[in-house]
Order: structure tokens, then sequence, then C-alpha cells
């Protein structure tokens, strides 16, 4: 019997993925099913905490027996208001600037960079947290039977627990349909609660919500001399079964004896766009939970789940299994470097999965350095979007694990930045276009930050634009391609105004500009055309070309770029057979040889510009690359390595930095990824390698199982994308191909690719074709 492909991920789940089910409090906890983050103890820490997320609120949920913690994130709560950062005197210094530069006079430029080009404020914005749920429960007593678990297939979070003869039960999910967080709270005996509402935030408040609710209000702060413009409130309901309840002097929630508890968090901010602030989030609040009212828990938490698996299981994979992957998590993670664990990887794929659904969901905001989830009001880097690499590798993994709906909130953000970045090309460069360098916040802006030697690269807004390029290949869509290309050109057009004609070789190159954050040896950072700039602007131009000829417009300025793109400086091979870094061989001087970012490796990965066939001798260069560098590095830079040692068709050695990149080094026990500290992007890097290793696509050609491990040799992958709407499944036994099926959804040729043999094929859209490996013989 062959199975459709709508019956066959069925099958799967329901194979391997528990039913969002609430069993009684005294039931025993079932065997944790393979797509389980799982504990024998509460969380200690932060990182040790389990995330939940609609893709705008946020939760860690530590698991605690007498106290419980959610700390609670809004998406939209950052610090700050609308404001425009550009320095009034960048156009008029930026000759100058350019001119120290190409004379070699680097510290001055610099320094005179630093004096006149860069925004006021110098910092961005921060993501900020709202604040805590905080449930007590006195007299509970020691517990046993401890289990703590989060199940990535269901996007619930459970405890359970013994305590004074009574089983315990607490369930936690985060709603996208009812834009809630929901926690359901069971004992096999009556029980006790104080609930209370917390925030550090400014002019906080928190009072009686009726007879069963809490509401908190307050004001999000300033930073770097930009005042909180957003008011934010939290909005707690609880439905009792069973006992008695009343609100304490302190502003909190006392539940006396009861069975079952059920709370409905909303949250909300005045924010309604990235220049309005002018929402009512206590109204808003308050509508949100009047919808849910009454509703059960189970009801709820189905609706997740089902929510959630319509993207979830659209992907298995399995990667073999052993002893190891019986332990906790923590424990797995811990015995990583030692132990054989395949199915550690398969977890961290899937946990990759749910994060960016949970972070990332249409109409929500990007994912940014930590996703959705943060507890601080000042966190590291901000986490804001720096979009040097780390916002780029977030999406990642997003087209070819079947998430492409994730991606919207990026395409909305570029969207925005492209009003932002208009003004920041006609002030600053006195360009039209628009631009964004290293950075950017929830304001949008896109003026250079963080010092010259930082921040003063222009090409983010275009490496974003490549995002864009990457939703229409996978797709095909001409309507979708017709509403970005406005952003594509205006990419192109700024840079066609403002490259510069380097004097030394009479190539166009970008001034003042940098190889991202790494400075070469010569007087500082700064620099005119960096290898990364040349190989993100060949994209930019020969993609926005190829919309302009689908769509059928803009000759003169498909003539312009084309033009331009010829006189880029090409790639460069320096004296230790290295992919050069700058124009100059400037490589072996640089002071930190072991650097975290290989930028100038952007066009071997995510690019395609460089590749073992096509390029033989760059490709060797990029290899010598990252020979110099070293595998490992943070935990994003990790990620990075995986893909472009995949990328050279070496699966051997992308696994060895993947065992790095899973063990307690670069792993925290809860499984973000930790840089140090967490950021999510290895996370996503992470499974974006992983991808890599198994499938690649470009253009119409699909490459099976490019980089394969020996330490997977037999497994299956489903679900997975190439590029031009094709569903690709691949199953292999001992190292080799045992099939692959294609499932278009689109007619037209493809040519797929198995180790050095081609077959060329003409798919016909809702036929799945399957090959064998004696199709490449």
């Amino acid at each position: 019997m062959t199975l459709s492909r709508r019956e066959s991920l069925a099958a799967m789940a329901a194979g391997t993925a528990a039913l969002a089910t609430v069993r009684p409090a005294d039931a025993a906890p079932a065997a944790p099913h393979p797509l389980t983050l799982w504990y024998r103890q509460p969380a200690a820490k932060w990182t040790e905490a389990l995330p939940i997320g609609n893709g705008r609120l946020g939760a860690m949920v530590f698991g605690g027996t007498a106290q419980e913690k959610l700390q609670l994130n809004e998406s939209t709560l950052w610090a700050g208001q609308p404001y425009d950062p550009v320095n009034p005197e960048a156009k008029a210094n930026l000759p100058r600037v350019r001119e120290l530069i190409f004379a070699g006079r680097i510290a001055e430029a610099e320094a005179l960079a630093n004096r006149t080009l860069m925004a006021k404020p110098l910092t961005q914005m921060p993501y900020q947290k709202l604040g805590d749920l905080i449930l007590d429960f006195p007299g509970l007593g020691e517990s046993s039977g401890y289990h703590r678990e989060l199940d990535l297939d269901s996007a619930m979070a459970t405890t359970r627990f013994t305590a004074k003869g009574a089983s315990h039960l607490r369930q936690v999910v985060a709603s996208p349909a009812d834009n809630i967080i929901a926690v359901r709270l069971s004992s096999s005996r009556a029980f006790d609660v104080d609930i209370a509402l917390r925030s550090s935030q400014r002019e906080v408040q928190v009072a009686a919500d009726g007879p069963t609710g809490l509401l908190l209000t307050g004001r999000n702060g300033a930073s770097a001399g930009i005042e909180g413009g957003l008011r934010f409130a939290a909005r707690l309901s609880a439905q009792v079964e069973g006992g008695s309840t009343a609100h304490d002097p302190d502003g909190g929630l006392q539940i006396r004896g009861a069975r079952s508890i059920t709370l409905f968090l909303a949250m909300a901010t005045s924010f309604r766009a990235f220049d309005d602030v002018s929402g009512d989030p206590v109204a808003a609040t308050a509508a949100t939970l009047g919808r849910v009212k009454g509703r059960a828990f189970a009801t709820i938490a189905a609706d997740t789940a089902a929510a959630h698996r319509r993207l979830f299981r659209r992907v298995a994979l399995d990667l073999g299994t052993t002893p190891a992957a019986a332990l906790p998590t923590d424990q797995r993670i811990a015995a990583s470097q030692t132990s054989d664990d395949p199915a550690l990887a398969a977890l961290y794929f899937h946990y990759a999965r749910y994060l960016l659904i949970c972070s990332s969901r249409p109409s929500g905001q990007p994912a940014n350095l930590q996703g959705l989830w943060n507890d601080s009001l000042n966190p590291p880097w901000g986490s804001k979007y720096t979009i040097n690499i780390n916002t780029e590798m977030n999406y990642w993994p997003a087209e070819p694990v079947a998430l492409g709906e994730c991606v919207e909130p990026l395409v909305q953000m570029v969207r925005e930045l492209a009003v932002t970045g208009e003004g920041t090309a006609r002030t600053m460069y006195g360009a039209p276009g628009w631009v964004a360098h290293h950075n950017t916040d929830f304001w949008r802006a896109t003026a250079p930050i963080d010092g010259a030697q930082f921040g003063l690269w222009p090409t983010g807004g275009a490496w974003l634009c490549t995002h864009l390029w990457d939703h229409y290949d996978y797709s095909r869509d001409r309507a979708w391609l017709a509403s970005i290309y406005p952003l594509l050109a205006g990419s192109a057009r700024f840079f066609l105004d403002t490259l510069q004609r380097d004097p030394a070789t009479g190539f166009l190159v970008t001034n003042p500009s940098m190889s991202p954050e790494n400075p070469h040896g010569h007087g500082g950072t700064i620099c005119a055309g960096p290898t990364m700039d040349m190989g993100i602007l060949r994209d930019l131009f020969t993609q926005t070309m190829q919309a302009a000829t689908i769509l059928g417009t803009d000759a003169p300025l498909v003539a312009e770029m084309r033009a331009a793109r010829e006189r880029l400086a090409p790639y460069k091979v320096g004296r230790q057979g290295q992919l050069q870094e700058w124009q100059q061989d400037w490589d072996a001087d640089a002071p930190e040889q072991n650097h975290r970012h290989v930028s100038h490796l952007y066009g071997l990965h995510p690019s395609r510009q460089i590749t073992p066939d096509g390029t033989p001798a760059l490709a060797a260069a990029a290899r010598r690359t990252l020979e110099i560098r070293g595998d490992r590095a943070t935990g994003w830079a990790t990620a990075w390595r995986i893909n472009l040692w995949a990328r050279l068709r070496e699966g051997d050695h992308a696994h060895d930095i993947l065992r790095f990149l899973l063990g307690p080094e670069r792993t925290y026990p809860n499984m973000f990824d930790a840089h140090p500290p967490f950021q999510i992007d290895g996370n996503f890097g992470g499974a974006a390698g992983i991808v890599e290793m198994l499938m690649d696509s470009h253009g119409d050609r699909i490459d099976l199982l490019p980089a394969l491990p020996k330490a997977w040799p037999t497994g299956s992958v489903t679900g997975l994308c190439a590029r031009g709407r094709c569903a690709v499944d691949l199953h292999w036994r001992n190292g080799h191909l045992d099939r692959a099926i294609l499932r278009p959804d689109l007619s037209g040729p493809r040519t797929v690719r198995l180790g050095r043999k081609s077959r060329s094929l003409t798919l016909k859209a809702g036929t799945p074709v399957t090959l064998t490996a004696k199709d490449f013989a």
C-alpha cells in the first residue's frame, strides 16, 4: 500500500509523539517519547528552564515544586520609543573618511568616523523582560518522583511529582489562536497557592481584577537617552475548581483548598507599528481574556497542539538511537562528547524547529538574538537584531525545514527597514534607495552603531534582501515576488549610487565598510571593499536582475546592475593559500587568527558563488581559511563552520564540529545555545547544518546526502523542502542511499545529484517520484 504524503506524516507523528491529553494527577508518568526534553529536577537557573511561546508571548517554565516561576516576555516590549539616530554631520564628513581609507590612513579614518558618522545615540534599544508569574504553594513539603518535560510535538511544558502523598500535575501552553499563556494546576488532594505578578519595569502597579484576577500595568524604560514610550499590561484570570479565593494586601491572589486551577494570562503593549505606540494594552488584555472565559484547559491545550503540529509535523528525522537516548536531557548533553548519541542531534534539530515556530509566527516580530525569551532589562547585546550574521542565521533552516510561514515576520521587518533606511540613505549618504548597517532594533533604527570598528558596515540590509529572494525561490510565487521587488531594487539603487572606484585596482568597492567585527591589523577595522561585501552585492544584483526579468520590468536598472556586477572586486587567494578577507592580503596580519566571524566565506555559505565543482580553486582557498580559523568558536560561529564544511562535502568534519556544538561548552542544559551567554542563532545554525549534510538545493538542482557523516550510517528524513516547492524524503542504509522520494508541487525540470552522478527529470506537480541508488549508476 502506498500512503499519501499527508497519511505518511500522520502515521509518523502518531508513532513518535504523545497526544496532548490531560491525564489524572495521580497517573504514573509515561516514558518520554523521542521529541521530549526531560529532567529529574527543577530548573535552578534560567538556562535550565523550558521555553514556551506563541510568536508573541513567551515564558520560561522553571518547574519548581513549593514555588513555581514563569518568567514572562511579550515580543513588543522593548526600551525606548520611535527615534531617528542618524548623525547630521555624517554626509559632510563621508568624503574625507573615504579618502583616508583609500590612502591607507585607517586609524585617522576610524577616528573621524567615530566623531562624525556614527549614530546618536551610539547604541540601540534593548529587548526587555515583562516580569514573572510566581506561584507559591504553602505547606507543600518535600517532593518525590519528580519529572519535568517539554513535549516538542504538543508544545506543552509539564511538571509531575508527589508531595505528602498527593500527586501533582502542572501544565503550561502558549496558545497562538487565543494569544494567551494557560497554566493548569491539579492534584489528587486539595492544595493552596498564592499567585503574584511582578515586574522590574517602571511605574508598575498590580491590582485586583475581579474576584479571581490580577492586573499588572507599567511603562517601559529609557535607554541611551531615549525615553520610554510604551505602556504594557499583564492580566491574569483564575478558574478555580473547589476552594476559596481572596486578594492579599500585597496585590496577590490567594486560593485555598482547590482541587484544580486554570490560569489564563494575557499580555500586551501599546505598540501598533514600529512608528506608532498609541495602543491600549489594558483594553487589549481585557478583550483577550474575555474571549477565553469559561473555556477548558484541555480544549485550549488541544487547539494549541493542533496549531503547532500543523507546522511541526511536516518534517521527521531519524538518525538512529543508542542507550544514551534514555537518559535525561541534561545528562545526555553532559555525556555527548564521550558517548554515541545520534538521537541527540535529531532532538537538537527538532528543538530548533520548535523554537522557530514559537518565536517567529506571522503577524509577530522576528526572532531576535534570544528568539522570544529574555530575562533582563539590559540583556547581552540588547537581544537585538544583529544583521551582520545572527539574524540571517536565525532563518537559515526555515525554508528547507518547511517553515516558510515563519519567515513572514522577517519579511515585514525588511519592509519597515526600507522605510527607515531610506531616510538613513538620504541623510547620511545623500543617496537614493535604502540602507541598514550591522544592527537594528524594534524601532527599525538603521544608522551605524557601537563605534566604527563594529558598526560601520553598510550591507546588512542587502544581506537581508537575499532572504527575500530565497523565500521566492522556494515558493516560486510570482505575485509575492512583485510585492517585494521594490525592496530589492531599493537596496540595489543605494549601492549603485554609493559604490566607489578603488584607485589602486579600478574595481568598484564599498567604502567605508569592514569585514564584520574583525580588526585587520593595519590601523583598525574599517576598510574598503571587504570580501563579504562583494559577495553580498553579487547576490543582490544577480537576484534583483532575475526578479526584474521574471516580472518584465526595470530594463535600464538591470543593465546598470549588470555593468556594476562585472566591476565588483573579485575573490582573491592570499599568500597562505587562503581566501582573502580584504582587498589587501592582510589575513596573516590580523590579530585574531581564530576570529569567530568567517565573513569572507559568505560566498561558500550561505551563498553558492564558491563550490567544489564550479570554482575548485576558490573552494580550496575557503577550506584553507577554515583550517586557519579552527573549528571551535562561539556558539553561532561554531554552527556556521558546520554549514561551511558541509558545503565542502566533508560530512565527517562537519559532524565533529556538531558534536562540539552539542556538548556542555556550547549547549546549556535546556538545549539553548551557549555563545556564551545564550544566543538562539546557534540553535538555528546547527539545525541548518544538519540539513546541509542531508540535502541541498540550488536553482533547479537537488543534491542528495551531499555530506552524510559516517556517524549516521542508517536513517531517514521526510518533509524537507527543495527550491521550487518540492518536498524531499530520504532513506539511507549503511551509508548509502536506499531511496529518495520527490513530491513536487510545481511541474518542471530538475537535476538530482547523488555523489558525482546526476539525473535529469521532468517533474509533474502532485506526482511523486522515487529514486534509488541504481538510478544514479
